[in-house]
């Protein structure tokens, strides 16, 4: 390959590498990495490592693996490791108490359910499964001391949970300290030379360069994707919190679930999760800000796209149809043997394209706290156009067509837009 051709493919893979990331420490030596793979045929290592703490996916956890496939796309081997030993600690990153360890037992049987979600996005071909197990359960207790040696508590107390716990006196266990090491000392085993994570990895990711560095091995690039905001537009996207989109779920659902996602989202949904062009993208934003874009008719769009990765296209089509004849049709969808209640919608909402399910609730007076339409919603005393809404973070259009509800097992409300 001439120097042109060269310095031209690192420069492409960076710009492909580069897009929604939120940071890479350090870009320059993610193109110096590149540069030395392609001249010497030997693809690059890109790990990363999971904790089965949990069965499902979400979308959040799309956003990390869609970078991985396209490093793989790039001709690159990804190293996927499954965190059995470490998950026997687990990870204490950006919680404010010590979490449980898991038993073996439940570790076994999350990674068991890993590996059908994973291979929907990554390329198994491209793939090497590792369980940190391997490498972790054989270190002696003196190597492990020796291992601890390298750094110190303050380093290791720079941690921003750890600083946290520290001043507000919440207890901190001497075993999550390994945690960070431990992970570690999983990119010296594989050798990695880039590991992708949330920005929440960071301090363990530069602390693995350190390591690996007075190991005798390159450091590696800590190349680290936003935290995707969950259904509510203000956690992260979490099963715990409810505030979810599983990479697994039906087509319906997950389309549905797209079109509860709050305006504000939707360019980062759209960066993160389609490989719709940036231009276009930015065209689209432009588009609702000017009022020439509907924002219904680009969050349909987005839905489609997500739900068309994961089911295809026949699968979308009919889901989005699905949504069309059960919320676009408000009319045709009421009961006419159910006496609804007429009710205006509060003024506070005037203008809006959709409000939150939750704030609709409270505002209209149907529940006395917001509290209670989240109790409501989670024990299934919601409907909508007679379809049960089972997520708090669900998002109601406001397209100027009457809303039915039901609330509770006898309170019917038409909402008149």
């Amino acid at each position: 390959m001439e120097k042109a051709q060269l310095e031209e493919e690192v420069q492409r893979q960076l710009e492909i590498l580069r897009r929604g990331t939120a940071e890479i420490v350090s870009e320059q030596d993610l193109g110096v990495k590149i540069r030395n793979s392609l001249l010497s045929g030997k693809p690059l290592r890109v790990k990363l490592g999971a904790d089965p703490s949990a069965p499902d996916l979400h979308l959040g956890h799309a956003v990390v693996l869609d970078k991985l496939r396209q490093f793989q796309d790039l001709g690159h081997q990804v190293v996927f490791i499954i965190g059995d030993y470490t998950a026997r600690i687990g990870d204490p990153s950006g919680r404010s108490k010590t979490r449980p360890p898991l038993t073996g037992d439940q570790i076994d049987a999350n990674a068991k359910t890993y590996f059908d979600q994973v291979f929907r996005i990554l390329d198994p071909h491209k793939t090497e499964i590792r369980y940190n197990g391997e490498w972790l359960g054989h270190l002696s207790f003196e190597e492990i001391i020796r291992l601890a040696s390298r750094f110190t508590i303050q380093q290791i107390l720079e941690r921003d949970d750890f600083s946290k716990r520290y001043r507000s006196q919440v207890p901190i266990f001497f075993h999550e300290f390994f945690y960070p090491l431990m992970q570690g000392y999983d990119s010296v085993a594989v050798e990695a030379d880039v590991e992708l994570g949330g920005t929440d990895q960071k301090f363990n990711f530069l602390l693995a360069r350190e390591l690996q560095v007075q190991l005798g091995q390159p450091a590696q690039v800590a190349f680290m994707m936003p935290i995707l905001p969950g259904l509510d537009g203000v956690q992260k996207m979490s099963k715990s919190l409810g505030n979810y989109i599983g990479i697994a779920e039906n087509a319906v659902d997950m389309y549905g679930k797209c079109m509860s996602i709050p305006d504000g989202l939707m360019e980062q949904y759209f960066t993160l999760l389609t490989s719709l062009p940036e231009p276009e993208i930015r065209g689209i934003m432009r588009g609702i800000a000017d009022g020439s874009v509907h924002p219904m008719a680009a969050k349909k769009r987005l839905a489609y796209l997500v739900t068309e990765r994961f089911h295809g296209t026949h699968s979308a089509a009919a889901a989005q149809a699905n949504f069309e004849h059960v919320f676009s049709n408000r009319a045709s969808t009421a009961s006419a043997d159910i006496a609804y209640e007429k009710v205006m919608l509060p003024p506070e909402f005037a203008g809006l394209h959709e409000v939150a399910i939750v704030d609709l609730l409270y505002g209209l007076k149907a529940v006395p706290s917001k509290s209670e339409a989240r109790r409501l919603i989670q024990q299934g005393g919601i409907e909508i156009e007679g379809q049960r809404v089972s997520d708090i973070g669900f998002r109601v259009s406001l397209d100027g067509s009457p809303i039915h509800m039901r609330v509770g097992k006898k309170r019917f409300l038409s909402v008149n837009i």
